[in-house]
């Protein structure tokens, strides 16, 4: 079988969770593989994602493991027979990986809940606000790679658009609303695209002021994609190296009670949408 130049984050994600329940059963990679008849190297390219498991032989595994949650199983195996070719896919050898899989998990999330200090989510960006951050990257991109990032965010951002109905709960930093990433006329703009879709029904949007008193969760800044699932969530945090993908239930169970916190102290969505009006008459 051919292996794959580029698992995705979600075929890579399909091998974890195959290792994972083979690994809480006890048993090695040669083991698990003598069971389907196959090599340790096989076993091997299955749970890295470079290569794809059928329906039969994962739900085989499944009962070698003594996985006995019928609705994981039926999750995992969404997963393994997914053929969904997105729109992302054009921009594969054009943007980093990292890029292509936040849309893909875009696109199969149930729920989205974000926290953002520094910059406005990319979600709820404007053109020319995504334009001056991705011009002030260090080090420089060409303009070509700029436009291509736009083009990308653009399209990407219509997840949370007229026509979704994922849930989308945000908290944005006062921080954030405040820091002029381009000139004054980029951040009016901004500032009247939040209004704008904070009346969607999908969308609640809580802010964060600075003179909120003993609060030191507000530097956790994540983004917190629903799957089919509890346990298929992630967690996508910014790394100077790129995008960050966390998948391990301890570790997706503190940063669900990480934003519960931080939605609790936030200013309600009626007080928020308030303090981005007021905001925006300063400038």
């Amino acid at each position: 079988m051919v292996l794959r130049r580029e698992p995705t984050a979600r075929q890579v994600r399909l091998g974890v969770e195959l290792r994972r329940l083979r690994e809480a059963a006890g048993l090695t990679a040669r083991e698990a593989a003598a069971l389907l008849g196959t090599g340790r190297v096989q076993m091997s390219h299955i749970e890295s994602g470079l290569t794809g498991v059928s329906e039969e032989r994962l739900r085989r595994l499944a009962s070698h493991y003594s996985c006995t949650e019928a609705e994981f199983v039926d999750a995992l195996v969404a997963i393994a027979t997914d053929r969904t070719r997105g729109w992302w896919e054009e921009y594969r050898g054009l943007l980093p990986t990292p890029f292509l899989d936040l849309a893909e998990l875009d696109h199969h999330s149930s729920f989205r809940h974000e926290v953002a200090v520094l910059f406005v989510p990319g979600l709820l960006q404007t053109e020319d606000y995504a334009r001056a951050v991705f011009s002030s990257r260090i080090p420089e991109l060409t303009r070509n790679e700029i436009e291509l990032r736009i083009r990308h965010r653009m399209t990407r951002s219509a997840v949370v658009g007229d026509f979704s109905s994922i849930p989308y709960d945000v908290v944005i930093h006062e921080a954030a609303l405040r820091i002029q990433v381009g000139d004054r006329a980029t951040t009016r703009a901004q500032l009247a695209r939040l209004l704008e879709l904070s009346d969607a029904d999908h969308i609640t949007l809580r802010i964060i002021p600075f003179d909120l008193e003993g609060f030191a969760r507000a530097s956790s800044t994540m983004m917190y994609m629903g799957g089919s699932l509890p346990k298929l969530d992630t967690v996508v945090r910014d790394a100077p190296h790129g995008s960050v993908f966390i998948d391990s239930e301890a570790q997706l169970g503190a940063y669900r009670t990480r934003f519960r916190k931080v939605e609790e102290v936030s200013l309600a969505p009626d007080r928020s949408r308030d303090f981005i009006h007021r905001l925006a008459k300063e400038l």
